[in-house]
Formats: structure tokens, sequence, C-alpha cells
């Protein structure tokens, strides 16, 4: 017999993977009551580059979730629910080095062995697809049926959509815990206890501290620049840009390698609204609020390296954010550890834009008694030890 659906679900957070679920539940009858601490993609989700993208991942978990993730995105947009909001594109990824062209060969092979439409470009051919590159540009591969999001614009299409008001300014300081800590009874916040049948917490960084793995979650800090409107230019760019180096910082090109401490990378993104958007760093340390000059002008200079006539925009906005890191490089989606009634989706650092919605919509079918559109089975938080809930 198939489970019926809880009643009654909260979910702890309202960046993209919280809207997402909560968008789904919805859809299945549950009544969702959403808490916030602050606002609705106020933290990660609103700070993000907005890649919905396979172009950096390597054959695996994360590279299957992510093709997911992309035709989620693309179904949803010709429904209705996204038109507008999800911009179709392809991803170019340049190198300018020796080292990047051998980690980009590589990486093209492996993204074409799942699947992945990709094209070499060089030479001639480079210059007439991407004619605004510069020489430094010395091949390029084309990853076709990309796409590009606000994370924000996503967000309020989701809960609009769901009819959710969200509970703002909601800080939730505890789960409180029954049958020998094997349900969470209540939801203990600065306005009160709550209660629902279920409960899931989307809430990045601050899961850490609710279900015990402030040493398994981390945040990482990224700076991202926004210039000013150039359509001549955004319209003669056929894509985004990813540099090789960004495989480099974001450690795609070799399985269990770890970014450093401080990653730059560069993506330049044309926007619709004519703008770009450039980036960015991966970083462990560092005022999370806050640019730096160093950071900013070193993206800023390789920015221009590959795209000259950026040298000619003024940069009208600079921006930091953190994301929400997992030690071993995979989020955590699923059951709460021996917690009956506990969910967690958290920890997809840069990739959250991406993800949000297949995740919401796999969390919403797995409360549901459903079979998830994702396999979870990799992202199962029960491979770390939880060292004691809230509660």
């Amino acid at each position: 017999m198939q489970p019926r659906p809880p009643s009654s679900v909260i979910v702890i957070g309202s960046g993209i993977v919280g809207a997402a679920t909560a968008y789904f539940l919805s859809e299945r009858g549950v009544a969702v009551r959403l808490l916030e601490a602050s606002a609705p993609a106020a933290e990660a989700t609103g700070a993000a580059d907005g890649a919905v993208s396979v172009a950096s991942k390597r054959p695996g978990p994360m590279m299957t979730a992510a093709l997911k993730g992309v035709a989620l995105y693309g179904e949803l947009a010709d429904s209705g629910l996204f038109a507008g909001a999800f911009k179709r594109r392809s991803t170019f990824i340049v190198a300018a080095s020796d080292e990047e062209c051998t980690v980009l060969e590589a990486h093209s092979a492996a993204l074409a062995s799942t699947g992945v439409k990709v094209e070499t470009l060089a030479g001639s051919r480079l210059r007439q697809i991407f004619p605004a590159l510069s020489q430094n540009a010395r091949m390029a591969v084309e990853v076709h049926g990309e796409g590009h999001a606000i994370g924000y614009q996503i967000v309020h299409r989701l809960l609009t959509a769901a009819g959710i008001m969200v509970e703002r300014d909601t800080d939730v300081k505890a789960l409180r815990l029954a049958d020998g800590g094997r349900r969470i009874a209540a939801v203990e916040t600065n306005r009160g206890s709550f209660s629902a049948d279920k409960v899931v917490i989307t809430a990045g960084t601050g899961s850490a501290a609710l279900i015990g793995l402030s040493n398994v979650l981390t945040p990482r800090k990224g700076q991202l620049l926004v210039t000013e409107r150039a359509l001549e230019l955004n319209a003669s760019m056929p894509g985004a840009i990813m540099s090789g180096r960004y495989l480099l910082s974001k450690g795609s090109q070799k399985a269990g390698h770890a970014p450093p401490p401080r990653g730059l990378g560069l993506v330049i993104d044309p926007l619709v609204t004519g703008q770009f958007l450039i980036g960015g760093t991966r970083e462990d340390f560092g005022k999370r609020e806050t640019n730096d000059i160093d950071a900013v002008s070193r993206i800023l200079a390789d920015a221009v390296a590959l795209v000259p006539d950026l040298a000619r925009l003024r940069l009208l906005r600079s921006f930091a954010g953190v994301r929400t890191a997992v030690v071993d490089g995979l989020p955590l989606i699923g059951r709460l550890p021996d917690v009956v009634n506990g969910f967690v989706a958290t920890g997809f650092e840069g990739d959250g834009i991406c993800l949000g919605p297949i995740t919401g919509m796999a969390i919403a079918q797995l409360i549901c008694g459903e079979v998830p559109a994702l396999d979870l089975s990799s992202f199962d938080p029960a491979r770390f030890p939880v060292r004691g809930m809230a509660a």
C-alpha cells in the first residue's frame, strides 16, 4: 500500500532548496510551515552565480544529479513556472595555458563519456564562434544544453506558486527530541515552539549545530562582481565563459583533490539584463560580508585578459557570500540518522542553484513515500556519525 503523505511539515530555511522542498510538498497537499532566520534567499542563494550547469562536474553522483537538475529547469521553464527566469545557453570552458589545455582535454572526454554534448573549438573556428575572446584563449570546449537562473527569482517563483508565506526573523534555536531521541517533537525558535509531522532542515551552514555535524559542514566564501550594461558585447557572447583555472580551483580535474584555502577561478556570464556577472573565489577564510581588493583586482585582470572589451565597462557591484560545503564534497540529502521524522538537505557549496529544485522534489517525494527522482544513496547523511543533535 502506498504510504500517505504527512499532514504537516516544517521546513527550516528559505533558500532555493527550502523553497523547492516547500513547493513540491504543497503540490502534494501537505501543509508547509517555512521558517527563516532572516529573509528568503538572504544567504547563499542570493549571492550565487546562478549557474545551472554540468560543465565543471566529473562523472559520478554530482554529475548525475546536475544532469537531472538541468533537465528539471528546462521542464519547469517549458511548463511556465520558470518561464523567463531560466536562460538556456552553452558554457564555454576556455584554456589559456598548457596546464589548462591538458586538464580541459581530459575533462571534455569525461563529460562526453556521460552523454553530455561537447564540442572542442580552436583556432579560426573558436574566433568565429566567440569573437570577443582574446588571443590568450588557446582552446575552448563548448558544453551544450546549460543555463542560468537568478536564485532569488527562482525562490520567488516557487513560493508564489505554492502560496506559502515565509515566517521571517524566526531563528531556530534547537530541535526538541522525544522517544529516546528518535523523533523531533518540536522546533524551538525565538518566536515559540512549533510542531509538525515531519521536519526538513535546509538552513545551509546553520544546519550544522542543529544536526550535530559542525565537524562536517563548513562555510566557504565566494566573491562576485557585476558590471554595467553593454548590450552589443553581451549579445556577441554565445554563452558563459568558465576558465580552465576554475576547474583547477574546484578540483574537478582529479577525484579527491581538495581545493586550496583560496581558489581563484574565473566565470564570465552574460546576463539577460545586458550586464556581466564575473567571479569568483572559493575561500575557507575571510570575513563573509566583504570583498577585498586583492581578489577583485585579480578577478577583473583575468576577465579582461580573456575578454578585452570588458575593460571599458564600469563595475557596478561587488559582493560576497558564504556557501556551505561538506568535507567529502558531497551534499547531505536524506533522512537524519535514527530520527524517523527528520530530514536534511544542505552542503551544496556552489551547486545549490543547479540542484535546488531537483533536491526539493526528491526530498518531498521521500517524505511522501514516493521513489525520489534523484538517487540519494551517495548523499545519505548517515555516512557521518552525528555528535549529538540540538535538543
